[in-house]
């Protein structure tokens, strides 16, 4: 099969590709840098330049692959609804692209406000709708699609998808640890963030692309609840750090823009996707990484 994706040298994305080509898949990706082009092509995966501002090679990658599994993000803080924006922009090319092809079409998608202090399932609809909702509501957008002719399949990553080389909220945590000097969690800490390995998670991917059915939504989840105290205390060891409670109040003068995030409930069970696909996490655990190394130690 011949995968087009985005994201393509992305934390998650790298994995992706890896295990696509390793399970025998012809990739191409999207490559905004002479860089990301570079790894893409060591890998032996072919390249078609743009970002994601650029809609026509978007469209035109997609028509020409056998699938697409759309996986980059903006992630631009200061500018959420242009990030949003775009995220809409891609998700309604792709699926235009595909109406009536049935071709499978795989988007990153997240599990934050799903649930209230339960852990979410793959039966909890995205509660986010158009243009102005958080990721541009594209996941209610792309299972519309479903209906279209187009093998619509969300995935939902982990709020944290963790292993060595991991820049995303777990190594933001790890610098205000160090900015701090201390290793901060919001209130009582006990808030849980669900998590997985990036191995894990592309593993998933490569799955859910050979067998899961339009209208899918599918958990790259495999520890369904670690408490905010749990990763803390295992930051302050790894960085040599005394661990403290944050007041709701001081939560966003302590950690920033990751206050928000880090103060969210995001539990998550993978029950379902891990019968339907056959798949079992079998990477470390998110405290086995940061005891080991993943995100660095104290100097």
């Amino acid at each position: 099969m011949h995968v087009f994706i985005t994201g393509a040298s992305g934390w998650i994305g790298s994995a992706v590709v890896d295990e696509l080509l390793t399970a025998g898949h012809t990739v191409s990706g999207l490559a905004r840098s002479d860089a990301s082009a570079a790894a893409l092509e060591a890998k032996g995966a072919g390249v078609r330049r743009g970002d994601l501002d650029d809609l026509d090679a978007i469209r035109s990658g997609a028509q020409e692959a056998d699938a697409v599994i759309h996986l980059a993000n903006k992630h631009d803080w200061s500018d959420m609804a242009g990030t949003n924006a775009a995220e809409r922009a891609t998700t309604q090319t792709v699926g235009d692209a595909l109406v009536d092809t049935g071709k499978p079409f795989l988007l990153a998608s997240g599990l934050a406000g799903l649930t209230d202090g339960r852990a979410a399932t793959e039966d909890d609809a995205s509660p986010f709708h158009g243009a102005e909702a958080p990721r541009g509501g594209s996941e209610n957008l792309l299972l519309d699609f479903a209906d279209r002719g187009v093998r619509s399949v969300a995935l939902r990553f982990s709020p944290t998808t963790h292993g060595t080389g991991d820049h995303g909220f777990i190594a933001t945590l790890c610098q205000v640890a160090r900015d701090r000097g201390v290793s901060g969690y919001p209130g009582e800490g006990l808030n849980r963030w669900a998590a997985v390995h990036v191995a894990d998670a592309a593993r998933m991917v490569v799955l859910g692309l050979e067998k899961a059915p339009a209208g899918s939504r599918l958990h790259a989840v495999a520890e369904e609840g670690i408490p905010t105290r749990v990763i803390a205390e295992a930051i302050g060891r790894a960085f040599d750090v005394p661990v403290a409670a944050i007041p709701g109040d001081r939560v966003q003068e302590h950690f920033g823009w990751i206050g928000g995030f880090f103060s969210g409930d995001m539990a998550a069970s993978s029950a379902a996707t891990q019968r339907l696909l056959g798949w079992t996490p079998t990477g470390p655990t998110l405290v086995d990484d940061i005891d080991g190394g993943a995100y660095g130690r104290a100097s």
